[in-house]
């Protein structure tokens, strides 16, 4: 065993989708559905983006986890389908993007009610992964997950490699945590309507932060986890880059891309 990983794997990199469409504008602003022009974009990441980005990760062999919020879910069940089928891994993000900071705690559970029963409708088989829409649980999130039956959480950004939450109680979920700085929306975002100026930096600039933090990551043995939403990365120029990013990341030897829930499951095994 190499480090924190088995065997000789130096670092593991997870590949994480947010498939929001347009449920994050109108968690915002019900009104949002009154301007075609931000709908549209946003519908651009379901309808056009997803099916590049499966083919792209077909092309590269990658397993990837995409999370998916139950109302793109229910207005999409042929993605939902599809992605499955090529499997990859479906992840709960709410139902209409919710930050569950924002719902007392007896909302939050029926929101986590509505996305159980959404996907695993679809795909037969419950989800076992959380994302939380805009990374704020609330106080209740670890022990409603863990009650619920979800093996991980990734909203937090405690360490740089997956840790234990409730460590040796029967409350305990792992955490496969994130960072802003891996992260396309701050990167990427432009929508005047919404207030969301930019900064819209060029693929190249991103490219260079993502693979520095790589190199950093690899270095240290840790892991890589990189979110993305398929309207803002499934852009032609921008999925390109991603591309060159992952031909880079297989230069560095004992390098496994892997599914979220595949490295909870290791994590826990014995």
């Amino acid at each position: 065993m190499s480090g924190i990983w088995p065997g000789d794997t130096q670092c593991v990199v997870m590949l994480g989708f947010d498939v929001d469409g347009v449920s994050s504008w109108l968690n915002r602003d019900p009104h949002f559905a009154q301007l075609p022009s931000l709908m549209s974009m946003a519908e651009y990441g379901p309808s056009v983006a997803t099916p590049r980005i499966l083919d792209m990760l077909d092309n590269h062999s990658i397993k990837a986890s995409f999370y998916v919020p139950g109302y793109v879910a229910e207005t999409h069940v042929e993605m939902v389908k599809e992605i499955a089928r090529r499997g990859h891994e479906i992840a709960h993000h709410g139902y209409m993007h919710e930050p569950p900071a924002t719902l007392t705690k007896e909302r939050e559970e029926e929101v986590l009610h509505q996305g159980i029963s959404i996907l695993g409708d679809i795909t037969g088989e419950a989800p076992r992964g959380y994302r939380s829409p805009s990374w704020e649980l609330s106080e209740h999130s670890v022990d409603l997950l863990a009650s619920h039956g979800f093996q991980y959480d990734s909203s937090l950004m405690g360490d740089d490699a997956p840790y234990t939450l409730n460590a040796g109680t029967p409350q305990s979920l792992v955490e496969i945590p994130i960072h802003w700085l891996l992260d396309d929306a701050p990167n990427f975002v432009y929508a005047p309507a919404t207030g969301r100026l930019g900064p819209m930096r060029n693929p190249e600039e991103v490219y260079g932060t993502w693979a520095a933090e790589f190199e950093g990551l690899y270095h240290y043995g840790r892991a890589f986890t990189l979110t993305m939403h398929p309207q803002y990365i499934g852009r032609p120029g921008r999925l390109r880059m991603l591309e060159q990013l992952i031909t880079h990341i297989r230069t560095f030897p004992n390098v496994e891309f892997m599914r979220a829930i595949d490295v909870a499951e290791m994590w826990t095994s014995p």
